[in-house]
């Protein structure tokens, strides 16, 4: 597995993996609306150069946001690799903070994040359906059969 920025890639490829996993490139969040394949971010890449792996992060002041994490292949220290580079760029750019919302049904990236240190530290109650106005493809619920409803804030800090 190869680890690379994604200004090396094609934007379009870029564009497949979103529309692809997520409906859309686009990321409908208490934060805002993020085109998510113009955002800063790494790729993990198999061995045929297919992108295994994706992580986006928006960079202010001392704060980076993660918007996007996506592993393909569960288990095998992808996410845990991308997350890592996320955080070295955060830390590089002097960042004190890492932080990133998750909806409430999404159990894996919560155990996910609070075993790399991410703390819980608010639940936006009802968010989603605000989300939903916006970028309607957000489904009422998981396929776990949690309604997805609510945002929980996590945050890691850097120092």
């Amino acid at each position: 597995m190869n680890i690379v920025h994604t200004t090396k890639l094609e934007k379009s490829k870029i564009t497949h993996f979103f529309t692809n996993h997520w409906g859309s490139p686009q990321m409908v969040i208490s934060s805002g609306i993020f085109q998510c394949d113009e955002l800063d971010g790494f790729a993990a890449l198999n061995e045929n150069k297919d992108i295994v792996g994706l992580i986006t992060f928006v960079i202010s002041g001392d704060e980076c946001e993660i918007i996007s994490l996506d592993s393909i292949e569960e288990n095998k220290g992808i996410g845990t690799r991308l997350i890592q580079q996320a955080e070295r760029t955060a830390r590089e750019q002097d960042c004190r903070w890492v932080k990133l919302v998750t909806t409430n049904d999404s159990l894996h990236a919560l155990q996910f994040y609070q075993k790399r240190g991410y703390r819980l530290v608010q639940i936006y109650p009802n968010t989603v359906e605000e989300a939903r106005r916006k970028k309607p493809e957000i489904p009422l619920f998981a396929e776990n059969g949690i309604p997805i409803r609510d945002e929980i804030l996590l945050e890691k800090s850097l120092d």
